[in-house]
């Protein structure tokens, strides 16, 4: 749970912005279609520190150890948040979101680690999902905040620029929005010095008897000599550096081509537009603002409830007939929505076909992608194979995000959520031959079969 928290600020400093929007805009003067750019840097320069942070992690990670990277990120969550709150230049907000994106990289690539290292392999997956779960918590909770504040406050729709610069909303609000991050950045970063090591980690540093210590709290004494023995077979003792040569082995990169497959489909199934586009695509649909606001809360809600059943099935179902769920029913899925666009179907019938894809998505590809980056890497190389996969996530994330637009334009909606449903197929396929089962494997058995 501690490493976790990781994900939760993940979520609560990736959505809070889009709250706090309108009120430093007018703040550092983004208002205005001769400003659109600097409105666009504000909202992505998170991005590029998202991409920084995942790029560098693994080598941090691989070298420093799980655990300091964790308290690292905290305290740049931490101290993003801070500095946020108390930019009085446009360059000082930039350069704390930049700050606070390095956090985000961070945590993507290093929470999902820890908890693959440290669980027992019977609720690996159920663990590991829980770093998912915390991310929809930490957007919920960035929602909740958001409106808390501004409701303190409330200023009229029709308000101009100059109404909102001069609010208490617009010169102390969205601060708070910010600043209240640091309640959990520093409850994580508090508890994340009082976690032990990686065990794995542990062991590659040749600290065996902190790696049988930490094991012997997880599972007792034979739990423990038994963990150690295997692991030591697959963590090559005695070599502290990792060669980033070796992750173009035949045999390593056919896995890590596996994995940042994984994680690009993860977000070009494309169900993220439907968050960061909400508004369009229910517009689109015939709702009105009040509509849509109802229904984009809806779909939080759905995204939480769903992400709870992946919990509960992840151990059970296994990963591969969850992703492979995923891909299929957003096909489907997609097909149907792109159908109702096509023959101008509105109304609840498009709210019903967008839930059933946040659902099918909540529960399978968001939480076992994490599951699976966690798990197919050898010990040695983990921690720079995830930093790649996660490196390229964010890549993806950024080119769905500013392509929709264009896609829209070009195809409409029917034909834009073909094109995602015939992407799902891809991945189906893919999917279908070339991942495995891993349920109920050791790391290390994992290892062992795939290289």
């Amino acid at each position: 749970m501690v490493a976790a928290f990781g994900g939760l600020l993940f979520g609560y400093d990736w959505v809070v912005i889009g709250g706090a929007k309108p009120f430093y805009e007018p703040y550092f003067d983004l208002v205005g279609p001769d400003k659109a750019w600097l409105s666009g840097w504000a909202m992505s320069s998170a991005l590029a520190g998202c991409l920084a942070g995942a790029l560098v992690s693994g080598a941090f990670t691989d070298s420093l150890g799980r655990k300091k990277m964790l308290v690292f990120a905290a305290v740049l969550f931490t101290a993003s948040a801070i500095w946020t709150a108390l930019s009085q230049s446009f360059t000082a907000f930039i350069t704390a979101r930049i700050l606070g994106g390095i956090g985000i990289g961070l945590a993507s690539n290093v929470s999902p680690i820890y908890i693959a290292e440290v669980s027992p392999t019977s609720m690996r997956g159920k663990f590991v999902s829980l770093n998912q779960l915390t991310i929809v918590i930490g957007v919920l909770a960035a929602q909740v905040v958001n409106l808390l504040i501004y409701n303190y406050s409330p200023i009229d729709r029709e308000a101009t620029a100059d109404v909102i610069l001069n609010s208490w909303s617009g010169q102390y609000g969205w601060r708070w929005m910010f600043a209240a991050e640091t309640v959990p950045a520093g409850l994580f970063m508090l508890l994340a010095l009082v976690i032990p090591e990686s065990p794995r980690w542990l062991l590659q540093r040749n600290r065996s008897e902190q790696a049988e210590d930490v094991l012997r709290k997880i599972g007792g004494s034979e739990y423990a000599a038994l963990e150690v023995a295997d692991i030591a077979e697959t963590c090559a003792a005695g070599t502290e550096t990792v060669s980033y040569r070796e992750l173009l082995e035949p045999k390593l990169l056919k896995i890590i081509g596996l994995g940042v497959f994984i994680a690009m489909f993860q977000q070009w199934c494309g169900i993220n537009v439907i968050f960061n586009y909400a508004q369009e695509i229910f517009s689109a649909a015939g709702y009105d603002v009040s509509g849509m606001m109802f229904n984009i809360v809806i779909t939080g809600i759905v995204n939480l409830l769903f992400t709870f059943v992946a919990i509960h099935t992840v151990d059970r179902w296994g990963r591969r007939p969850l992703m492979l769920l995923g891909s299929g029913g957003l096909m489907v899925t997609y097909a149907i929505l792109g159908a109702c666009y096509y023959y101008e179907v509105k109304g609840f019938v498009v709210l019903v076909v967008v839930l059933t894809a946040i659902a099918c998505y909540a529960m399978t590809l968001a939480p076992i992608t994490w599951v699976l980056l966690s798990e197919i890497f050898p010990n040695r190389v983990r921690g720079a194979a995830m930093s790649l996969c996660v490196s390229a996530l964010w890549i993806a994330c950024f080119a769905l995000t500013a392509t929709f637009k264009p896609i829209n334009v070009a195809l409409g909606a029917s034909g834009t959520f073909w094109l995602y449903g015939f992407i799902c197929l891809i991945g189906f396929v893919v999917l279908y031959f070339k991942v495995p089962e891993t349920k109920n494997k050791s790391l290390e058995e994992i290892e062992r079969d795939w290289t």
